[in-house]
């Protein structure tokens, strides 16, 4: 296992804090942070990483200690989770140029990746979450990506930035995104033809609408996925006032820390960035707090997600035989995390939700049912 200390920068997050400055059962009293002498990053199950490299967003933007400020917050909480080992490995040094940042971030990911553990990285731009997604690139592995976005950035430009990274990591050759879901857009900043184009690949989005309506339906598209993104603009600003960009609409804190949640109690989730804070916009530290209670809930679902019965233990679940529209088909219910599971016609099962078996039940065809369809054929 890699020693990834020549990466980050010699003084952390922790040092700056007084000896016994947390409670024993505070975040910062069980957190292993780098400059600790026990410390070893391969016990623990969830990695830290600040990344604070803005220039995807801003060429000129000088590098962000934003990560801080939710360590601020997030060494406050409580430690809720004694069975999940957390360690940070602090900032990542900024690299000469933003290739020199990615091409650490990548290394760092990868080592995280191999190591079998999952990657937390509060981030600078954007554009990073491309990094996420050369982790598998490298590993010739195909991954199942989710971003949660008011935008999409599909922009085209020479150079790769946050408003265009979508274009590389979605349509280079070769290619390893075998599906991709974008949650939370506002259809007001989406171009409609660009829409029509990426759902003939069959990807997913979904508009902020429709995640509000009923955010649970989001549970099954986090819990297939391999790596999750989130962007601070999919909060609406009066819930994340560093949001100075963003929209006043948007997802509330709350259903923020639902979707995070979620994406813990994903099985095969390998890394979750959260980008686009920026400290100095912050009114009152209250997006640091948002974002630190985002992470809290992260790990909650992780917990929860350490719980769950592999599909093959029959005896863990309810099994419901259901006939639609002239399909005949099981569903599962998991008696641990009450989650739902749908059989498709090659006998392979899909994650789906309550809603999904509701609409099965009364002989109709879930729209989840025929999107996993369409992309087998």
């Amino acid at each position: 296992m890699q020693d990834l200390s020549v990466f980050f920068e010699q003084e952390h997050f922790i040092e700056t804090k007084a000896p016994n400055a947390y409670q024993p059962l505070q975040w910062g009293a069980n957190i292993v942070c780098a400059t600790q002498k026990s410390f070893h990053w391969g016990d623990a199950d969830v990695v830290i990483v600040g990344c604070g490299d803005r220039r995807g967003q801003d060429r000129n933007a000088p590098y962000s200690h934003s990560a801080n400020a939710v360590r601020e917050e997030l060494y406050k909480m409580y430690y809720w989770h004694s069975d999940i080992k957390i360690a940070d490995l602090g900032n990542l040094l900024p690299g000469a140029t933003m290739g020199d940042t990615r091409a650490s971030l990548v290394t760092v990911l990868t080592e995280i990746y191999n190591a079998g553990k999952i990657a937390l990285i509060l981030g600078g731009s954007h554009d990073l979450t491309l990094q996420q997604y050369e982790v598998f690139k490298k590993a010739e592995k195909m991954a199942v990506a989710s971003v949660a976005d008011m935008l999409i950035d599909l922009d085209e430009a020479e150079e790769i930035n946050a408003g265009s990274y979508l274009m590389d990591m979605l349509t280079e050759t070769p290619n390893f995104i075998t599906h991709y879901s974008h949650i939370a857009f506002q259809s007001y900043y989406a171009h409609p033809q660009m829409l029509e184009t990426l759902d003939k690949l069959r990807f997913d989005f979904y508009r902020l609408g429709k995640v509000k309506e009923n955010i649970d339906d989001i549970e099954p598209v986090l819990r297939s996925s391999d790596m999750f993104s989130f962007d601070l603009s999919a909060v609406r600003y009066c819930d994340a006032p560093a949001n100075i960009a963003g929209s006043p609409n948007g997802l509330t804190g709350e259903e923020a820390c639902q979707l995070t949640r979620y994406a813990g109690m994903s099985q095969q989730l390998t890394s979750f960035g959260i980008y686009g804070f920026n400290e100095e916009h912050d009114s009152h530290g209250m997006t640091a707090r948002l974002l630190s209670q985002m992470i809290w809930y992260f790990i909650d679902g992780y917990l929860l997600c350490k719980t769950e019965s592999r599909l093959t233990e029959r005896d863990e679940f309810m099994v419901f035989h259901v006939k639609f529209t002239d399909n005949d088909t099981e569903f599962l219910k998991s008696k641990r995390t009450n989650r739902w599971w749908m059989k498709l016609p090659n006998q392979t099962f899909v994650p789906c939700s309550y809603n999904d078996y509701l609409l099965a039940s009364g002989d109709e065809l879930p729209e989840r049912w025929l999107r996993e369809q369409e992309r087998l054929m």
